[in-house]
């Protein structure tokens, strides 16, 4: 590597190839600022997904940086990008790992699990360099081959690695409620009558990369309006018959503007002070109406299709809001205390960015 920025040839100049050395390390270091300050609720909402991606990008990163000797011209070029992706890569470890620790610390003794953790990366760290010494020594005349070493031995290794890693994951079963969470255990809870544990919930969520699973049918969203996209009547309607001590409300919403059932949603907008008992409560409001819409595929297609111009729609609508809150009224506390007997972390919901948007009154 140093032999690529021009150290030990006559025309180099030390002073500019560490200037380029600090340039380097300095563009990933601000990197790695601004991912971490743009993704930082992503850390809790999206962990696992998060962890494994980033994994992926360290191990391309090693890639990169594999391909410096063989371009000695783009050094400067290549290092950056291969540091970058580093520096995002040890962001994300350094801001999940005590989560992750957290779940392997059956008796709270985070200390040790991290503690054991460390021994494991050592020692795996040596293996490898005694491997790549060893590797050295028995090609060390065939200079060819122990070029074209690294380049055959990478791959193999780095897929060993993400499937490890892949693996670690799944038996990472998080406590901590965020939507998708606290919305799978709901779900299970209104068809089943029944509360899954963190493990079950993990195993069903998986990595969760967003890019492969399969959107369902009318997905439930928090966040406020899209005042981009076309407001159903059924939402202005909503809107009219909110009370003061309402701090959530629930609408139906419009993905991408057109009138099918496979183009709308259900909004859950929450109001400035809702506490983590309200959300829990317009989530599980939120599915209960899903669910009645589900079960009668005509009343769906109608609520969908017609809120616009149907006031006998407008009507069942708000009959439906009605007695989804009571069900919902009748199920929380029951629920909150099953959950909380599992050992799911109910005093708190971790909310991604656009769904901590709440909504206020304002005063005329």
């Amino acid at each position: 590597m140093f032999r690529a920025i021009g150290i030990g040839y006559s025309r180099a100049l030390p002073s500019a190839a560490a200037l380029n050395w600090v340039l380097k390390d300095g563009l990933g270091r601000l990197s790695r600022c601004i991912y971490t300050a743009t993704l930082a609720s992503a850390f809790d909402t999206n962990l696992k997904r998060v962890r494994f991606s980033t994994s992926v990008l360290f191990s391309l990163s090693i890639g990169v940086e594999l391909l410096t000797p063989v371009f000695p011209k783009y050094f400067l070029l290549l290092a950056t990008i291969a540091n970058i992706a580093k520096q995002i890569s040890l962001a994300c470890y350094l801001a999940t790992g005590s989560a992750v620790h957290r779940s392997f610390a059956i008796s709270d003794n985070i200390g040790e699990v991290s503690a054991k953790a460390q021994i494991q990366t050592v020692c795996f760290d040596n293996v490898g360099l005694l491997l790549a010494a060893t590797l050295n020594i028995l090609f060390r005349n065939n200079q060819r081959l122990l070029a074209a070493l690294p380049f055959i031995v990478y791959p193999i290794f780095s897929a060993f690695d993400l499937y490890g890693i892949y693996q670690g994951l799944k038996h990472v079963h998080l406590q901590t409620l965020t939507k998708d969470r606290l919305e799978s255990v709901i779900n299970i809870w209104i068809h089943r009558q029944y509360i899954p544990s963190p493990a079950e919930v993990s195993t069903k969520e998986g990595i969760n990369f967003m890019w492969s699973r399969g959107r369902e049918l009318l997905p439930i969203r928090i966040g406020c309006l899209n005042p981009e996209r076309k407001v159903p009547k059924l939402s202005l309607t909503t809107l009219r018959y909110l009370k003061d001590e309402d701090f959530y409300f629930i609408c139906m919403e419009s993905i991408n503007n057109r009138s099918g059932i496979k183009d709308h949603g259900i909004l859950l907008s929450l109001r400035e002070g809702a506490a983590t008992s309200d959300v829990i409560m317009g989530l599980l409001q939120a599915c209960y109406i899903r669910k009645r819409l589900l079960h009668d595929i005509n009343n769906q297609e109608n609520c969908v299709e017609d809120c616009d111009s149907s006031n006998s729609v407008i009507s069942e609508w708000l009959l439906l809001i009605n007695e989804s809150k009571r069900f919902a009224q009748a199920d929380l506390d029951l629920l909150i205390d099953n959950m909380s007997g599992l050992g799911w972390a109910c005093k708190n919901i971790l909310l991604s960015t656009k769904e901590q948007a709440r909504y206020c009154f304002v005063a005329d």
